[in-house]
């Protein structure tokens, strides 16, 4: 018997999941919650096999719970149930110890054999989600490649940006024309195949070690003070 507990928000869509896994004898539902923190408490008491975990609540995530839960009973096996493909989230899912992360829109059918396998020890990713995680990782690994080909200046003007400095304060902090950076940052973006600042952002951002410290050479210089 694969013991399962249930955590969703949304009442309906838990009744609906509930019902569903009930009408198999191998599974039973041993709990169920729409709050974070009731939640993480009872399956922390019940430690059922499978936790179904909401990727969004109200008063926190699917993944902290599963991050939580994992950190006192690492047999407890977490599988994230949600509407959003997001590559993002499913990386965190993963470094949270997640075995699963699976769209709602899943069959019936789909989603029992997919608790059987994740309470077997496999994992589970929802092939849709997979592909965008694949295609963000190739994206990142061809925009770090360029940023590795860019001058020691243009990585400086590059993590300013992703700092939110406007061209202006860019160019007092590097003792630059405002026009050369403005220079700087159109081709930048162009190399790097992207539209607006907001997204060079983005990019820097992830491209930062998860100690905060960037994983590419020649980070920004230390602020001046004064």
């Amino acid at each position: 018997m694969i013991r399962v507990y249930l955590v969703d928000d949304h009442e309906v869509v838990r009744r609906g999941v509930a019902s569903l896994l009930e009408t198999d004898p191998t599974i039973e539902v041993v709990g169920q919650s729409g709050s974070a923190a009731v939640a993480l408490h009872e399956i922390l008491d019940l430690r059922p096999d499978v936790a179904i975990l909401d990727a969004h609540l109200g008063d926190g995530t699917g993944v902290d719970i599963c991050r939580e839960m994992r950190s006192v009973d690492p047999s407890i096996k977490g599988l994230i149930l949600t509407t959003y493909d997001d590559p993002d989230a499913i990386s965190s899912a993963i470094l949270a110890g997640a075995s699963g992360y699976v769209l709602k829109k899943i069959e019936g059918n789909s989603l029992l054999s997919g608790i059987k396998l994740v309470a077997g020890g496999h994992s589970l990713i929802d092939p849709t989600v997979a592909s965008r995680v694949v295609e963000q990782m190739e994206l990142q690994r061809k925009s770090l490649d360029v940023i590795c080909e860019l001058t020691p200046q243009q990585r400086k003007i590059f993590f300013l940006i992703a700092e939110g400095m406007t061209n202006r304060q860019i160019a007092e902090e590097l003792f630059l024309a405002e026009k050369t950076v403005k220079n700087h940052v159109t081709g930048l973006l162009a190399r790097l195949g992207l539209q607006h600042r907001t997204q060079a952002a983005l990019l820097a951002v992830r491209l930062k070690g998860g100690d905060g410290s960037t994983s590419v050479a020649s980070a920004p210089p230390a602020r001046r003070v004064g």
